[in-house]
């Protein structure tokens, strides 16, 4: 472990790796391999509500009993924006990925509802960990989630701990830079991002996307990964996020 120069802290991190999808698991595959055998424990995000056949389910136990935490990641990921806020937070944040926004209460509750049954139904670990495509949780409360069976929720800020019922604040990287814009501005952010839990000891939330390594961050990806000092898993990330409460 090493510590950076003017910094209390090492650097730890919370890897989760979004959009698992029948589609993307040669992809996820490949960075799991990155990940391994340094973080044994990433979180990854199933989306459930797609075409998944038998080998699709197979790959995620497989994942499952090497030791990976499968995550609720909503029901398609996808939704057209209706209300003015979701059309504003599409142009400038998530498109069409924030599932939950522009939904109601009763729909977004069913939709996660839905996951969670869908894990149970194919024999998977059902998840206690949930994180709304684009991090964006919509007209629900995250305390609702508890009564699903989630213990901790993932929003664009930081973590929701259902269990002592606090929000924790959290550094958040990405990579998913498809514009110069975003490769510009993503820089800039994972920068301020990487300082400010080197100065807090919170956990960095290091957020990855099937198609990191082909998009204008990807030097960056390996980069990051090389700086952590000490890879967590969510329980205990909520843990660290605990103790300096």
């Amino acid at each position: 472990m090493t510590t950076h120069p003017l910094c209390a802290h090492p650097l730890y991190a919370h890897p989760t790796i979004h959009d698992v999808r029948p589609d993307t698991l040669d992809r996820i595959e490949t960075l799991l391999g990155l990940l391994e055998p340094e973080a044994p424990r990433v979180s990854l995000l199933v989306v459930p509500g797609l075409d998944w056949g038998p080998e699709g389910i197979e790959r995620l136990k497989s994942w499952a009993t090497r030791g990976h935490e499968l995550a609720g990641h909503g029901w398609v990921h996808r939704r057209t924006p209706r209300t003015l806020y979701h059309r504003l937070h599409g142009t400038v944040v998530s498109r069409d990925q924030a599932e939950h926004l522009s939904a109601s209460r009763t729909e977004v509750m069913d939709l996660v509802a839905r996951g969670r049954t869908w894990f149970e139904t194919h024999g998977l670990p059902v998840p206690t960990f949930y994180v709304p495509p684009a991090w964006a949780l919509g007209a629900v409360s995250p305390r609702a989630l508890a009564d699903l069976g989630y213990r901790a929720v993932e929003v664009q800020w930081g973590y929701h701990d259902l269990e002592t019922r606090r929000f924790h604040a959290t550094p958040l990287i990405g990579f998913e830079a498809d514009t110069r814009w975003r490769d510009v501005a993503l820089g800039a952010f994972n920068a301020l991002q990487v300082k400010l839990a080197r100065r807090t000891g919170r956990p960095l939330r290091l957020g990855l996307h099937p198609f990191d390594l082909e998009l204008r961050r990807s030097q960056e990806v390996r980069r990051r990964l090389d700086e952590v000092d000490v890879w967590l898993d969510t329980t205990e990330a909520l843990g660290r996020l605990r103790r300096l409460a």
